[in-house]
């Protein structure tokens, strides 16, 4: 009954997809997290109608990782946050993201990589990279 409510709402869960305490889901966009992921306390996912979020399989998300699919054009004075928009989010299989971490929209994370705790990620990481900062940068490249 669970994975028909859940695919009623546009999320789909991989076999033994593991959530580890609280976390949450809002919007109404499509989110795929495939099988053998486990997803730490505190990960809050921000879905958007128009886009969707794909995590791979076999990836660890640590605890408090947002993932945020909208955000705003520069507005004018009168208001800064001007028209809104959304870009898709995805992790492919292998990821492992640390704690704290926020993985901005129209980001593509590739296979095997690492996000250091605390990172915000707002470009493409390559696969088999690891990556840190604010902004995230690679920081060394990861053996196969």
């Amino acid at each position: 009954m669970r994975n028909f409510l859940l695919k009623i709402a546009g999320i789909r869960l991989g076999r033994n997809v593991r959530f580890c305490g609280r976390s949450w889901i809002y919007g109404r966009g499509d989110l795929l997290i495939s099988h053998d992921t486990w997803i730490s306390p505190g990960a809050i996912i921000f879905t958007h109608e128009s886009v969707a979020i794909n995590i791979g399989s076999q990836c660890d998300i640590g605890p408090g990782v947002e993932f945020i699919t909208g955000s705003h054009d520069i507005g004018t004075s009168l208001r800064r946050a001007g028209n809104g928009f959304a870009k898709a989010i995805t992790v492919e299989d292998g990821v492992w993201i640390g704690a704290k971490s926020i993985i901005l929209g129209g980001v593509t994370i590739g296979s095997g990589s690492i996000i250091a705790a605390g990172s915000l990620v707002r470009s493409d990481v390559p696969p088999n990279s690891l990556v840190a900062g604010v902004p995230a940068v690679v920081k060394r490249s990861l053996p196969l």
